[in-house]
């Protein structure tokens, strides 16, 4: 690792102390550092888009929570460019290192000694008359959802081309492993173990309580057509991205050729941060 480059979460108050305090440790190693622009005017140091970062570095560290870590796994998209999450906060499924272990997992990182684990991401499209209106890479689901004021949705579901059902709901989740313990898990889905090749459709607040959540393996192409008058439906990605739906869209979600590389810590396995973040076993 001789090049790095360092993204963080704007609005965190210890940030861009801490980026400044990595970038120090990173050169007195030897280590070339690339700050994102907006975080470089913070510390008044040069800085590069965000979107040319990955193609310059060797890792990106990412100062935060999972959702700055997934919007930076947007940004790099197919360039593959391993990254380091640091949790700035409190849950941090992705950002599983703290700040106190940051410095003795950098210095194992530097030296060869760490594991990357290979996420699967997924691509939606968004099909108006006829004509793609829309894409988006994710990495953790792609969500229709109502407004406050939206009558439940229909949305019938084809699994590669096979008719599965017209769901009745507040809306759907297409779910990866990776974005399993987000939305899907508070929807009711399943916890996926990250690295399985699925991804999961859950239904949200269904109007038949027989609809229930369906794993379905990685190469499916889903397709789910809206049936609906009502304006006020949106479809997210990541729940940072997204654009409004209108009656007759066409949805299709499918396994993406990119996957976002996260580098582990060397010190705990997933099942030590599964028990951990979601505080299995206390009393």
């Amino acid at each position: 690792m001789k090049r790095v480059g360092i993204y963080a979460k704007r609005n965190h108050p210890d940030a861009a102390e801490l980026a400044a305090g990595v970038a120090s440790w990173l050169q007195e190693r030897g280590v070339e550092v690339f700050f994102e622009e907006e975080l470089a005017q913070d510390l008044e140091r040069e800085g590069y888009p965000e979107d040319q970062i990955p193609s310059l570095v060797d890792m990106v560290i990412v100062l935060g929570g999972d959702g700055t870590l997934i919007s930076v796994s947007r940004t790099i998209g197919d360039r593959g460019t391993p990254i380091l999450g640091v949790n700035l906060g409190s849950l941090g499924f992705l950002t599983e290192i703290t700040r106190q272990e940051l410095f003795q997992v950098l210095s194992k990182v530097l030296e060869g000694n760490y594991t990357v684990s290979d996420r699967l991401m997924l691509e939606a499209a968004v099909s108006r008359k006829g004509s793609i209106a829309n894409s988006y890479q994710l990495l953790n689901d792609v969500v229709i959802n109502k407004g406050a004021l939206a009558r439940i949705i229909d949305m019938e579901l084809y699994v590669n081309d096979s008719y599965l059902t017209t769901f009745k709901a507040d809306g759907l989740i297409i779910s990866s492993p990776t974005g399993s313990t987000a939305y899907n898990m508070a929807a009711g889905g399943p916890i996926i173990y990250p690295g399985t090749d699925c991804f999961v459709i859950t239904p949200i607040c269904p109007h038949m309580l027989t609809n229930r959540p369906m794993i379905v393996p990685a190469d499916s192409v889903i397709r789910i057509e809206v049936k609906f008058n009502d304006e006020d439906v949106v479809l997210t990605a990541d729940g940072q991205v997204g654009m409004p739906l209108k009656g007759g869209d066409v949805v299709e979600v499918r396994r993406s050729v990119n996957r976002t590389r996260l580098i582990l810590s060397p010190d705990k396995e997933y099942f030590e941060v599964l028990r951990t973040k979601l505080r299995w076993g206390e009393r």
